[in-house]
């Protein structure tokens, strides 16, 4: 009973890491990546669609990005969605492909993208906090119902602090990388 709930608290916090380092390749260092455009949603007679789903995009080199649109006639609503995304990119057309310049980041940019990245690592950390109250909680029920011991729920509290120390952690080690990343000239 013990195990499952720690064994559960543990895969809750993975979770709620990878959904860190998820939000966090969202946010833009100036270097071309595909999986910035991950956001952008285009309509496509008349539904959002994922842009992933509608065009095949790769990187040209280093401060550029290229889209090779499936469907000519959507090229025009591709462009438009990029325009319209908060990423503040401008593609420019190029017959079939559409080439997206990423412009340098000024360094009053680069701190406001820092401040979302510290507050979205703040949120992963009250995340695994939650999970570890979750988990305390069940421990305690189990405690009041008298399935186990008090010292039983002392150890068993113990070894959740430890994981919730281990990925907060990974969060303060993923943060301070992207910070490095979005503050290198």
């Amino acid at each position: 009973m013990i195990n499952e709930i720690i064994k559960d608290a543990e895969e809750r916090m993975q979770k709620s890491v990878d959904a860190l380092r998820n939000q966090m390749s969202k946010v833009r260092t100036g270097r071309a990546h595909p999986s910035l455009l991950d956001g952008v949603m285009v309509k496509y007679y008349g539904v959002d669609t994922p842009l992933r789903q509608l065009a095949n995009i790769t990187t040209e080199d280093s401060r550029t990005l290229a889209l090779t649109v499936f469907d000519r006639s959507s090229s025009q609503a591709v462009e438009k969605a990029i325009m319209d995304s908060d990423l503040g990119l401008n593609p420019a057309s190029a017959g079939t492909v559409i080439r997206i310049p990423l412009p340098a980041l000024t360094e009053e940019r680069r701190r406001d993208l820092v401040k979302i990245v510290r507050n979205e690592a703040e949120q992963g950390r009250v995340a695994v906090r939650n999970v570890r109250r979750d988990a305390n909680g069940d421990l305690k029920e189990l405690l009041k119902e008298k399935e186990i011991t008090e010292d039983e729920e002392r150890n068993a509290e113990e070894q959740i602090q430890k994981i919730t120390d281990k990925y907060v952690k990974q969060i303060d080690d993923a943060l301070k990388n992207k910070e490095e990343d979005l503050m290198e000239v």
